[in-house]
């Protein structure tokens, strides 16, 4: 696989495809999932309700945005492999954080959960043959490949890593 092209995405993506090294995205996806779930358990619970401002998520409110998001982009890429042809809906991220209640559960908790929603899209994604990972769809108001998706979810996990890291726990 290599990296997709400019028109595999809209600017929206390039945001996240931009946080992603090399071309090999299984790579990629393998090392976060071997790397994130540690990272996340060093967090101390003490400051999962923490937000860095009024108005803004909480660390297990961004962690959880973390899980969904990567399982609305997997369902993404899922319905494109398999030529789905209507368009995908988009969701509305702070409707789905207030949803969730993620400040009622522990920060391993979420990690266990990223892990597992990790692996099971990585034995998906591991399916995907060259054709598969060429497949363009429609995703709310514009197309996007497979590609673009897999890149996406690995970039929009390093932008929420980063803002943790960054925001949350200097």
């Amino acid at each position: 696989m290599q990296r997709p092209n400019k028109n595999d995405y809209t600017a929206n993506q390039e945001l996240y495809i931009k946080k992603v090294e090399g071309d090999n995205i299984l790579k990629v996806l393998e090392d976060q999932l071997n790397t994130v779930p540690e990272f996340l358990t060093t967090i101390p619970e003490t400051k999962g309700e923490y937000a860095y401002t009024e108005g803004k998520w909480t660390v297990k409110q961004v962690i959880e945005h973390m899980i969904d998001s990567e399982r609305i982009f997997a369902f993404r890429a899922f319905c494109i492999a398999r030529g789905e042809k209507q368009t995908l809906p988009g969701f509305d991220q702070d409707d789905y954080v207030s949803e969730a209640h993620s400040n009622q559960r522990k920060i391993t908790e979420l990690a266990n959960e990223f892990r597992k929603v990790r692996e099971a899209n990585l034995s998906l994604f591991r399916s995907f043959n060259e054709e598969v990972i060429n497949k363009r769809g429609n995703v709310y108001n514009y197309q996007i490949t497979v590609n673009a998706i897999l890149y996406s979810i690995a970039g929009h996990l390093n932008h929420h890593l980063e803002i943790l890291k960054e925001r949350y726990l200097e």
